[in-house]
């Protein structure tokens, strides 16, 4: 079965109204232009940085999850609404959270992102989300009409353990809202959302915020959707746009028949259970 996903890379700005308004516009283009399922980047409705996440911060019953509740509904879609700053009612902490919807608009998922980007490159970049953000506990995937679906968020990336527990469960297609930044983006961004889609043969998309030049946060943009056999089926550079492919999960099956990967891998050798 195949279906349009369109990946909105949009600027995030200051102003949370103007992002749910800018997110809110670039859906419906997505939806005129044919698409079924559509995501937002990683934390869409806030400025990427440390320093904003707890005052932008919403619950789940928030503002921001009725209204991408509404949109998915309006438009009859799955919409993957890229990630915001939650907070937990009973604990007050602060997590990274990407809510998914179904076309009634009602929450098929909800992914915290598990690793946190605690790093500190020579030269590049320092950031440390644990002072902020509390990690999640889970994998998330969760099925719909066409097939099931895994949700991650960018570091999560750098961990094969997850996708490969999520291609076992029966997940053909990942979407990852991310926002690399410009020392890990240019040397890892494409290598390893290629990596993820050919080592588990799925399709894998990563859709990250433009990059505002004059921002708190300089994201590498490129948002993009890798298919089974390693290749892109959609691409885009660092600027506002909308990226649309075709997803088709008789693809997946065809390209692990003709490469049976998963049939030949040796668990017991890799100190992991099979299933």
């Amino acid at each position: 079965m195949s279906f349009q996903l369109a990946l909105c890379q949009m600027n995030v700005a200051m102003d949370k109204v103007e992002n749910l308004k800018k997110a809110e516009r670039m859906i419906g283009d997505a939806v005129s232009r044919g698409a079924n399922v559509v995501s937002l980047p990683e934390m869409f409705n806030c400025p990427y940085s440390n320093q904003f996440f707890r005052e932008y911060a919403e619950t789940e019953n928030g503002e921001t999850v009725s209204f991408l509740s509404s949109l998915a509904k309006k438009h009859q879609i799955y919409l993957i609404g890229g990630s915001i700053p939650e907070r937990e009612v009973d604990t007050e902490r602060i997590y990274n959270t990407s809510f998914s919807f179904n076309p009634k608009g009602i929450i098929l998922g909800k992914h915290r992102k598990a690793h946190l980007f605690d790093i500190d490159v020579k030269g590049g970049i320092s950031f440390k989300e644990s002072e902020t953000l509390s990690p999640g506990q889970s994998i998330t995937t969760y099925d719909t009409e066409y097939g099931k679906f895994g949700i991650g968020i960018c570091y999560d990336v750098r961990f094969p353990e997850l996708f490969r527990a999520m291609t076992l469960e029966g997940v053909k297609l990942v979407v990852l809202p991310g926002a690399f930044n410009m020392t890990t983006g240019p040397a890892h961004w494409e290598l390893t959302m290629r990596a993820r889609a050919l080592d588990n043969q799925i399709y894998f998309a990563a859709v990250s915020p433009a990059r505002d030049v004059g921002g708190p946060y300089q994201a590498y943009g490129n948002s993009c959707i890798a298919n089974p056999w390693g290749e892109f089926c959609g691409k885009t550079d660092y600027q506002e746009s909308i990226v649309l492919g075709s997803i088709d999960f008789d693809f997946v099956d065809s390209i692990r028949e003709q490469l049976p990967l998963l049939k030949h891998r040796k668990p017991e050798l890799y100190g992991m259970k099979s299933k």
